[in-house]
């Protein structure tokens, strides 16, 4: 009556509360992609795209850059971080890389290293091109110094 149901091309269902797990101990070496919500508890050397909410652990680890429509940091990324709505980071979280998200929440003891961008007009115009704005950036620090 209340759960969502998509329907991919080959005529299957997808459940949107699908969950797909990295558990502690596991690693993995290249990108990754989803359709549905993931939580790392292990390490990831790639990058990590979602459509739907990356969840990092305290002991999970990435080395890479990740995409998703909403994020939950308590471990470690080392990476740029896109969301389209909301990046939460939580105490235990260290972060170097670049941040754009709608919505940025950091909570007291977070750890983040690296430029930060927010708000949606932000988020529209460089999650589709992620490598002029990065080259922006770095025009315009190199301009101020």
């Amino acid at each position: 009556m209340f759960s969502k149901k998509k329907e991919n091309a080959n005529g299957g269902e997808l459940k949107a509360g699908s969950i797909n797990i990295v558990g502690v101990g596991t690693e993995i070496s290249g990108d990754l992609t989803t359709k549905g919500d993931i939580r790392i508890d292990g390490k990831i050397t790639g990058n990590l795209t979602s459509k739907a909410k990356v969840v990092i652990g305290s002991t999970g680890e990435v080395k890479g850059n990740i995409t998703s429509e909403s994020a939950e940091i308590s471990g470690e990324v080392n990476g740029d971080i896109n969301t389209t709505e909301i990046l939460f980071l939580k105490a235990t979280a260290n972060v170097t890389g670049d941040i754009v998200s709608d919505k940025l929440v950091i909570e007291n003891g977070a750890n983040l290293k690296g430029y930060c961008q927010t708000g949606v007009s932000q988020t529209k115009s460089i999650l589709k091109t992620p490598a002029n704005g990065r080259e922006e950036i770095n025009k315009k620090s190199e301009a101020i110094a």
